[in-house]
């Protein structure tokens, strides 16, 4: 694909990299002429010396022919503009990275449909979403989202509920699918008759609005942590309060600026707000926050972030979170007692390769250490087995069918349910069932 980076930012740096390392054409534009040089002379990328926002420069980068045109300076405005103008100059997809909410959100005005974007990428939602995934999924392994966050996919060990009982008397909930187990390292895709045994792995998809029960079921009532602890009042927070609130949990904000902690309190409904430092050991010991069952770090300071979890973690704190901006920073919080860091700036980068594969075929995740895949697929127009049922299909032994989104609508199949040209399928199976999809749903 021919991809036009706008911005050498640390983003567009790492945006640009991941996309050579996939083998797309990638050509960058920024308005610092030393950027670009310090781009060019480690990545094969082309380079353009300007302002992205401006049509003659989008046009001889390119634009009219491009695939997609990413506009991710540290300008949401610029960013808006440029994708706006990428997409009237021919542009086949626009991606505007904004870290404004009120851009996102669009509550008074829809500006992506306003200016002609594809996708807006905001990395704080994408942060705080990846935050409250995990606390609200405590023991999982892996957690995956599809179809617009209507699919689930959790890897998890097993309950003892669940050891022994076979794959046909397991009491599903309708619009869930045990997919997958991994046995002693290996990973297969289970039959009816198939026993759970103790320390198997499961691979559950489903229905979100279902997904809890089905887990309860395997792996039983695992505690799910109550009393939140967050650090800083940045966007990230807000959008985490939002999505967590919702689930009953208790929050607790420290923010230390007075007046964007009272702006806080008036927007965050069942939040309480603390004007206060909880590293203050005063303050901790008062709140008694090493009772948490969670502290997260969400200030814009790396540093502050991991100390403060570092040391809530040695206070008696359960579980400590830490948002990282370096990437490189991740691999050496294990040592130091965080228990789980997140990047906005991976965030971002994993979201425009999520968008770029979003075509007739992508491998979507890997489990198992890689021996199983999971794969999205747009059934062709010229699908043999289209309209078929699925007890019809010949599927190979080691593939399963996990969800079909026809439509608007989105579901787990059972055997009399069809496949139809134009639906969006979720496959597990084996790994390199590339070439077996591409033949069998014209997913070329």
């Amino acid at each position: 694909m021919n991809i036009i980076c706008c911005g050498a930012g640390t983003v567009g740096m790492q945006a640009a990299e991941a996309l050579v390392a996939a083998g797309h054409n990638v050509t960058v534009i920024d308005l610092k002429a030393e950027r670009l040089r310090a781009l060019g002379d480690g990545l094969d990328v082309k380079t353009f010396h300007g302002s992205c926002a401006h049509a003659d420069v989008l046009a001889e980068a390119g634009a009219k022919g491009a695939d997609m045109v990413l506009a991710s300076t540290n300008v949401d405005e610029v960013n808006l503009l440029t994708a706006g103008v990428g997409k009237a100059l021919g542009a086949k997809m626009t991606v505007a990275r904004v870290h404004g909410s009120a851009f996102f959100e669009h509550r008074n005005l829809d500006y992506r449909r306003l200016l002609g974007i594809d996708h807006l990428i905001c990395p704080e939602y994408s942060t705080a979403m990846a935050i409250a995934s995990f606390l609200r999924n405590p023991g999982a392994i892996c957690i995956e989202s599809f179809a617009d966050n209507k699919i689930h996919m959790q890897q998890f060990e097993v309950g003892a509920c669940a050891v022994g009982a076979t794959l046909a008397r397991l009491p599903l909930p309708p619009g869930l699918r045990l997919a997958a187990i991994t046995r002693r390292g290996s990973a297969f895709v289970p039959k009816a008759d198939t026993a759970i045994e103790k320390d198997d792995v499961v691979t559950l998809v489903g229905n979100t609005d279902v997904f809890a029960d089905g887990r309860k079921l395997l792996a039983g009532g695992a505690p799910r942590p109550q009393n939140v602890v967050m650090m800083g009042g940045t966007s990230i927070a807000v959008w985490l309060c939002r999505a967590l609130v919702e689930d009953d949990f208790e929050i607790r904000l420290f923010e230390q600026d007075r007046e964007r902690a009272e702006k806080l309190a008036s927007r965050l409904d069942g939040v309480t707000i603390f004007n206060a430092d909880p590293t203050d050991p005063a303050v901790f010991e008062e709140e008694r926050l090493g009772a948490a069952d969670v502290f997260i770090g969400l200030l814009g300071d790396d540093e502050h972030n991991i100390l403060a979890c570092a040391w809530a973690k040695n206070k008696g704190v359960r579980q400590v979170v830490a948002v990282v901006q370096r990437p490189n920073y991740l691999y050496l919080l294990e040592p130091v007692g965080i228990d789980h860091a997140v990047s906005p700036r991976l965030a971002v980068v994993r979201e425009i390769e999520r968008l770029i594969a979003a075509g007739r075929l992508r491998r979507a995740a890997a489990l198992a250490e890689g021996s199983i895949d999971v794969y999205e697929v747009h059934v062709g127009t010229a699908c043999a087995v289209a309209d078929k049922p699925l007890r019809e299909i010949q599927l190979a032994p080691d593939m399963v069918i996990a969800a079909i989104q026809h439509g608007a609508e989105t579901f787990v199949p059972g055997a009399g349910d069809c496949v139809h040209a134009g639906d969006r399928l979720l496959v597990v199976g084996a790994r390199g069932m590339e070439r077996t999809l591409q033949r069998l749903f014209a997913a070329e």
